[in-house]
């Protein structure tokens, strides 16, 4: 594992290894100086059973992985969370950008959804919070765009206002990371 950056973004598909690897930041940062501590910004929402369970197994794993490592939960207010939570010797990963802007774009309640515009403020937000950080960040988001183009409209709406989130993510970024099949390519920044 690199040293740790000052901000990563850590992209890649679904069960590519992401997650994992921010979580071996979180080891790592942690392992470096007893005065460390590391917190997991978790922007899961339980909408259905299967959901629950993932996210009850997902907290479960990161105890065993990441013992020392709190966990917060918050689906919209990321950018605000992020500011009160950084320090200098305090690690926070935010997993993930992908639910984030799924719950600010299509949220349970409709008269929630922001606009382009709405998502463009809070994008500006969240760019402001990494770069204001004053301790590490890591992130971690889906990267969608590599297949076929959607059919829907909406679907199509959504993974354009993913690719523009992702690419203002990265330029803010000391360090992108691109995970496929559980291994590293560094885009960004320092290995």
């Amino acid at each position: 594992m690199a040293e740790t950056a000052r901000s990563e973004f850590i992209l890649g598909g679904q069960r590519s290894g992401k997650s994992r690897r921010a979580e071996d930041a979180g080891r790592h940062w942690l392992a470096a100086d007893p005065g460390h501590s590391a917190v997991m910004l978790a922007t899961a929402q339980a909408w259905d059973a299967e959901m629950r369970e993932r996210i009850a197994r997902h907290k479960t794993d990161r105890v065993q992985r990441v013992p020392g490592m709190r966990t917060v939960e918050e689906s919209r207010h990321v950018p605000a969370i992020l500011g009160q939570l950084s320090a200098p010797k305090v690690l926070v990963v935010v997993d993930c950008l992908t639910l984030w802007l799924t719950h600010l774009t299509l949220p349970l309640d409709p008269a929630d959804a922001l606009d382009e515009a709405g998502v463009t403020v809070a994008t500006d937000a969240l760019c402001q919070a990494i770069a204001q950080a004053a301790g590490p960040v890591v992130l971690v988001g889906n990267e969608i765009g590599l297949g076929v183009i959607p059919m829907g409209r909406d679907v199509r709406q959504f993974v354009d206002g993913l690719g523009r989130l992702n690419q203002r993510v990265a330029a803010v970024c000391e360090r992108v990371t691109f995970m496929a099949a559980g291994l590293p390519l560094t885009l960004k920044g320092g290995a």
